[in-house]
């Protein structure tokens, strides 16, 4: 009986793949992959297998997500071992909600690999964070939507505590640091860009939601990590200076 996986590819390092996912994406006759999965992942499929770009390039959709469906479907039919590679992780910003559903609908059998997602191989990359007991407590994950609709986390409130991860930033960063600020998140607020995380040609930079306007956009993939652990980046002294001097009254603690 044919089987559907969908695994996740991570940040585009291939050693960060789980042996699992490697495991399959070596046995698999097809693989429908994004397009943004590092081309080092891409080459350890097996040369007998059909592999089929249904992502995306600069805006540009090559296929509708009814059309992703309909393949994944259509694909179960034919083969006995079917791979849906997705960067980072299937059920983080992957829309894996839809094929899942899909899958379902027509009763084929289906397993879900997880993948690091691009926020964890950022930071990890990066050597920062995510959380840090005296700075961020929580972390909020989220897309830049240019939709005029669209709003930032409706009900729910930011603080100096949360860091904010944004995946997708697009290619104006002027419009996500407005964004950002209509959010209430300060201006003044370190962000770290980060662009191919993991990969041998990462890049990054370091600036405040309001210096966003000032930088040119990093490659795709990127993403943005937005709060006080970014300090983090720094080297520990100089960290520790700025935090004493933010919040004054754990400088005593800190010494003790």
């Amino acid at each position: 009986m044919s089987r559907v996986f969908l695994i996740g590819a991570g940040p585009g390092d291939p050693d960060l793949l789980t042996v699992k996912a490697l495991r399959i994406l070596q046995s698999a006759d097809i693989v429908l992959h994004d397009s943004l999965v590092g081309p080092k992942i891409l080459d350890l499929v097996p040369i007998s297998a059909q592999r089929v770009d249904v992502g995306k390039r600069a805006g540009f959709r090559l296929l509708t997500q009814a059309d992703i469906n309909a393949l994944l479907v259509d694909a179960a039919a034919k083969y006995d071992v079917v791979v849906r590679l997705k960067g980072g992780d299937p059920l983080l910003f992957g829309r894996a909600a839809e094929e899942i559903e899909a899958l379902r609908a027509t009763k084929i059998p289906f397993e879900v690999i997880p993948g690091i997602s691009a926020a964890f191989g950022a930071a990890a990359a990066a050597k920062v964070s995510l959380t840090d007991r005296r700075l961020a407590s929580h972390v909020l994950f989220t897309t830049f939507s240019r939709a005029p609709e669209s709003q930032f986390f409706p009900g729910i409130g930011l603080t100096a505590e949360t860091t904010v991860v944004v995946y997708m930033p697009g290619p104006d960063y002027t419009e996500v640091s407005r964004w950002l600020q209509d959010a209430c998140v300060s201006s003044d607020t370190p962000v770290l860009v980060i662009s191919k995380a993991s990969r041998s040609d990462q890049s990054q930079r370091t600036t405040t939601v309001s210096g966003l306007a000032q930088i040119a956009p990093l490659p795709a993939p990127a993403l943005l990590i937005v709060g006080r652990v970014v300090a983090s980046a720094a080297d520990s002294v100089s960290t520790f200076n700025w935090l004493t001097d933010a919040v004054p009254e754990l400088s005593k603690s800190l010494l003790t």
